[in-house]
């Protein structure tokens, strides 16, 4: 094709500075597949578990699971795509590149009111949200719950949803500027972890009665706590490892707490099925379109600034979604 491109690769697992870029042409799309050039790349936690192990890759590994742009190129099979097409995907490994080739059944059409940079931002995002409030726990306006980490990406976009399903909310965050965006975005009270017990705090803002269900992006450092938040029969979401991965939990345990219902969900369980991620998708789109949720976009890194980006996500300085440009 003539396209020379650049993608990240990671030889040896460890911190941002194991990142590093290649250039090759790009070859053309096979079987089912599209070409694409992207326009913006998403930059997800689940990046830093690829790049540092956490969530073990054969080495040498590309990384980035989010992106968003143009097809420019198609193989003969591709009939539900056109070239000119935006589109863009979540949960496919290589992100992090100028262009690609990927199949065309990961492939999402990107509505006429929602740009490049919004679909980058909220997909994988917004469709963890949907499955979580949505499918996993089918939250109503009787609920109430505690989200962790509130003010991220997840964070934001859920205390939204969650608003506009009726429930009432208990964040914790890092930050008093942190704890204002996320009462802004919904959040009915927030709890300042580094400050607060967020156990006696939840149990204060619920009249000892807990929530019905705790939903952790965090892992290793508040998971078995949130066990003491809930209501008997309640339900611990570990969706995440931030901190590192949740340790082990007796069944007894939870016996004892109030026969407490505990599962470790993942977004590519919830939409391995084409439909899946068509519903999921389209609901979120549909979601943005309507302004029942609202994105807080960093779109300050160009993707050759992705190991800053990384450090920046790690050590809790960004705010919301971050988006990639591509600037090659």
């Amino acid at each position: 094709m003539g396209n020379l491109i650049k993608e990240v690769e990671v030889k040896t697992n460890g911190g941002p500075e194991k990142i590093l870029w290649k250039e090759y042409e790009l070859t053309k799309p096979k079987n089912g597949q599209v070409t694409i050039e992207h326009t913006f790349i998403g930059l997800n936690f689940i990046d830093t578990y690829h790049r540092s192990g956490l969530y073990p890759l054969p080495l040498p590994t590309k990384l980035g699971m989010e992106g968003s742009g143009t097809i420019i190129d198609k193989s003969s099979e591709v009939s539900n795509f056109e070239i000119g097409d935006r589109v863009a995907y979540v949960m496919a490994l290589g992100s992090y590149s100028t262009h690609r080739n990927i199949e065309a059944s990961k492939l999402v059409k990107i509505p006429e009111q929602i740009s490049d940079k919004q679909a980058a931002a909220i997909l994988l995002k917004g469709m963890t949200v949907e499955y979580l409030v949505e499918r996993l726990f089918k939250i109503n306006s009787s609920h109430t719950v505690l989200f962790h980490a509130v003010a991220g990406g997840v964070g934001l976009l859920a205390c939204q949803w969650l608003k506009h399903l009726g429930a009432k909310i208990i964040g914790t965050a890092g930050s008093k500027e942190k704890a204002i965006l996320a009462k802004k975005n919904g959040c009915d009270e927030v709890i300042l972890y580094r400050e607060e017990n967020f156990v006696e705090k939840v149990k204060y803002f619920t009249a000892d009665e807990g929530v019905d269900v705790v939903y952790d992006g965090v892992g290793k450092d508040t998971a078995i706590l949130g066990l003491d938040c809930l209501k008997p029969l309640g339900t611990m979401v570990v969706f995440g490892n931030s901190s590192g991965n949740c340790p082990p939990i007796d069944p007894n345990v939870l016996a004892a707490k109030g026969s407490l219902f505990f599962t470790r969900p993942t977004l590519m369980n919830y939409g391995t099925k084409r439909e899946d991620l068509l519903h999921s998708s389209d609901r979120v789109f549909e979601m943005l379109s309507n302004n029942k949720i609202n994105l807080n976009i960093d779109s300050s890194y160009n993707l050759s600034d992705v190991a800053k980006a990384h450090n920046d996500l790690q050590l809790r300085k960004t705010i919301g979604s971050i988006v990639m440009k591509n600037n090659y």
